[in-house]
């Protein structure tokens, strides 16, 4: 991984953000030219490891977008990285979801543009509509720290292109709130539509018990939008992309968006 990366000064909104463009780029993977936007909240602390995982998996530029912006062009991708968007303050994702950004996420979305949420981006777009249900506190009552195992469902998304059904990814996970739940109703149409992405399950990829850490409903582990370009997940396939990291399972996971190409 080259990690030479040079930092600019710029301002998002009135606010400055120290933001690194470029970064570590990958050879051969067949991304290259494709431009991405990291969307980086107060209390965001996965944008980093987002930017880096990205850029090595697909050769891409990645870009840290502060929440203050309120245009976004020029990008193929958008990603909400983990964290603890405002603290949480409220519920997760609360507040995040008014930051003055969140409009041209949803414009971009609207357009079908691919848009990825992971941990706390998966919350905050559950709270702005984007994708149904909402993710609870862990029926633990406990944080949970740990690797995973997940059954890869839907593949005709941006994110899981590059995977085939029934696929088991082994990655990490970082809750506090990352129990998934939706009524019954919409819970009926998210597996009538094919829109759960990937469900808990164990190393054999059989769904339910110990393999669902934070007690799921359905053990759902990711779902996405009618539509399919929106996507959002609990475990973290940015903290699992290179093998230094205890996994690189990820990487398939951000790899897929590869096989879309470019929208400009």
């Amino acid at each position: 991984m080259d990690n030479r990366r040079a930092a600019r000064r710029v301002t998002g909104g009135g606010t400055p953000y120290n933001v690194v463009w470029g970064g570590a780029r990958a050879a051969g993977t067949g991304g290259a030219g494709v431009k991405i936007g990291v969307i980086v909240f107060p209390g965001s602390n996965g944008d980093h490891d987002a930017q880096v995982a990205l850029a090595d998996t697909l050769g891409a530029t990645v870009d840290l977008i502060w929440h203050r912006t309120e245009r976004l062009s020029g990008y193929d991708a958008l990603v909400l990285p983990g964290g603890f968007a405002h603290g949480d303050y409220l519920r997760t994702g609360a507040i995040a979801r008014f930051s003055p950004v969140m409009a041209a996420v949803e414009r971009f979305a609207a357009e079908g543009g691919p848009v990825l949420g992971i941990c706390n981006g998966f919350q905050v777009l559950c709270e702005a509509g984007l994708l149904p249900g909402a993710l609870l506190r862990n029926a633990s009552l406990r944080f949970t720290c740990q690797w995973v195992h997940v059954a890869v469902e839907r593949t005709n998304t941006p994110w899981t292109a590059g995977l085939t059904p029934g696929a088991v990814l082994r990655l990490p996970v970082a809750h506090g709130e990352g129990r998934y739940f939706a009524d019954p109703a919409t819970l009926a149409a998210l597996e009538a539509n094919g829109q759960v992405v990937m469900r808990y399950c164990d190393p054999a990829g059989r769904a339910g018990g110990a393999g669902n850490p934070n007690g799921s409903v359905n053990d759902i582990a990711g779902v996405c939008n009618a539509a399919g370009n929106v996507v959002g997940m609990m475990p973290h396939p940015e903290r699992g992309a290179d093998p230094v990291l205890g996994g690189a399972d990820g990487r398939l996971v951000l790899a897929s968006l590869s096989l879309v190409g470019s929208r400009r």
